[in-house]
């Protein structure tokens, strides 16, 4: 399996959100080619801000493994991570993160700056995907208005 097959999991994540009328974000963690976890935003339907796809997918692999910490997993997110799941991030000591399309209201950079805010051992990947990641956001908002 490639990043491409996986973030194509993670879109699928993200529809889901999209179609219950969420910010549309999907990610999906993976080890050993396998997933572990699976999330999409759930913000308005929990009525929690922090109920980001990260979160969600976090929480998932921590309870399936028994574990708080993932250092031989990828996460892949079909937008790249805000500052407070960039810190979630961190704490869980992610081997990988893969994400689609950069965010440049809302993703880390925009507070961190250069700074890296994830776990010095964790390699960041993004692009993957990034038009079809891109276009979901775009046709959410464009629906909204």
């Amino acid at each position: 399996m490639n990043d491409e097959h996986y973030m194509k999991l993670a879109l699928a994540e993200a529809q889901k959100a999209f179609d219950k009328g969420e910010v549309p974000i999907g990610a999906i963690i993976v080890m050993q080619d396998k997933i572990i976890a699976k999330g999409y935003n759930q913000v308005e339907l929990m009525n929690d801000s922090t109920a980001h796809a990260e979160i969600i997918a976090l929480t998932t692999a921590y309870n399936y493994l028994g574990s708080k910490y993932l250092p031989e997993a990828t996460l892949y997110v079909t937008i790249e991570p805000c500052l407070m799941c960039s810190g979630a991030l961190y704490w869980s000591k992610i081997g990988r993160i893969v994400f689609g399309a950069p965010d440049e209201k809302n993703s880390y950079r925009r507070i961190a700056g250069s700074n890296n805010p994830f776990h010095p051992k964790t390699a960041i990947v993004g692009g993957v995907l990034e038009e079809e990641c891109s276009e979901l956001m775009k046709d959410f908002f464009k629906k909204l208005r």
